[in-house]
């Protein structure tokens, strides 16, 4: 069984990483069927196997490779370009923006609640009394919803969470 690992790892390895690769691409320039995002994902999560044997049979040289500067330098590389999408900026200051869809939730919760309750198809009595009942006291009507969420020692999500729902998250 050994040797079957042995002789498939580096095999699977590249088709995966293949697949990977041009999933990926085509993902990035927005091609493609919605089907490449879920495949690039789940793929992207078999290939861990191969690759957890391939380091496997290939320790003894791997180890080698960690003892020169080389694979330092491309493992802290690749973390900080890693880490570089992690960092949140803000789009107005000439940062990185944020996808359309946490950017449209920012500007919602950055708004009044008597301008929000319309839009969600109700009054703000009524919307009031929601977020009251979730525990969330609403004392000023003009306040946004961020500041009502803050006031009342919830998170933005919490907030979200009775507004989709219309219960406590």
């Amino acid at each position: 069984m050994s040797s079957l690992f042995n002789r498939y790892a580096t095999p699977f390895i590249t088709g995966l990483l293949l697949i990977s690769l041009i999933s990926g691409i085509l993902l990035f320039l927005h091609l493609g069927s919605s089907g490449f995002r879920e495949m690039h994902e789940w793929l992207s999560i078999v290939l861990i196997l191969p690759f957890v044997l391939h380091l496997w049979k290939n320790w003894k040289p791997l180890l080698g490779y960690m003892r020169r500067a080389p694979m330092a330098i491309a493992i802290c590389v690749s973390v900080l370009m890693a880490a570089f999408f992690l960092i949140p900026t803000d789009s107005e200051s000439g940062g990185r923006e944020m996808p359309p869809q946490f950017a449209l939730a920012g500007l919602v919760m950055a708004a009044p609640l008597d301008q929000v309750a319309p839009v969600l198809g109700t009054t703000t009595e009524e919307l009031t009394a929601r977020l009251v009942a979730a525990g969330m006291p609403v004392s000023d009507p003009h306040a946004t919803l961020t500041d009502i969420a803050t006031a009342a020692g919830k998170t933005d999500f919490d907030l979200a969470a009775v507004l989709a729902t219309g219960k406590a998250g």
